[in-house]
């Protein structure tokens, strides 16, 4: 799995991918963050992330879209199934490589605390709380979109139908909203941390390796 995770890592940082992911992530809070501080005189750093959440909605897709539809339309994907690591630890070194970039993302956003905490005094633990949610809503995208890049070799039909998914999950109609990642997060910037959350985020995350697991052990069998 290390060497897995280390090589998706280098395929971030060796092309343009993880620089314009975290690059566009930052430009849109930071228009958001404008916005937010100086035109409304809100300075809470966890309301930034209300934003946030609908931003990681769209971007995601540029770090999931490529991890297998690039195996797949390069033909490299059989050397990948049949190399001596087994599925769930290529799987999981792409899926861990993904979360290890919202993280980087997410410690650049300190900045913004910083500046915060020069004029004002914003509460340390709304901030952990809201960074916490903040990543397991991600998690869950990663996971996803991940799926997703294991169906198809097209990675425009990947990252489509990824932020199709994710809109429709966000207004989803349900009384108690369990599809709702966004809404799920929603509580985590007032402090409030729902161990029912926790577990919905951790299981649709499961849920979704899992599949990808059982989708390229499939796609190893038939050939």
């Amino acid at each position: 799995m290390l060497a897995v995770l280390k090589k998706e890592l280098k395929s971030y940082f060796l092309t343009p991918v993880g620089y314009i992911f975290i690059g566009l992530f930052l430009l849109i809070l930071s228009v958001f963050f404008h916005t937010t501080v100086f035109s409304y005189r809100s300075p809470n750093f966890e309301f930034l992330f209300y934003n946030g959440a609908t931003i990681l909605t769209f971007l995601t897709p540029i770090l999931t879209m490529r991890m297998f539809s690039e195996e797949r339309k390069n033909g490299t994907e059989q050397l990948l199934l049949t190399s001596p690591r087994g599925i769930t630890s290529i799987v999981l070194g792409k899926f861990f490589a993904g979360v290890i970039m919202l993280i980087i993302t997410e410690l650049f956003t300190f900045v913004y605390y910083a500046i915060l905490k020069y004029f004002t005094n914003p509460s340390p633990v709304l901030a952990v709380t809201t960074l916490f949610g903040f990543l397991l809503l991600g998690i869950c995208y990663v996971s996803f979109g991940m799926f997703v890049s294991s169906l198809t070799e097209s990675q425009v039909i990947s990252a489509v139908v990824t932020i199709g998914v994710f809109l429709l999950i966000w207004f989803f109609p349900t009384k108690d909203q369990i599809l709702s990642l966004i809404d799920k997060f929603q509580m985590f910037p007032e402090g409030l941390i729902q161990l029912s959350d926790i577990i919905t985020y951790a299981s649709f995350t499961l849920m979704f390796i899992l599949l990808t697991i059982i989708t390229l052990q499939r796609r190893k069998s038939v050939k």
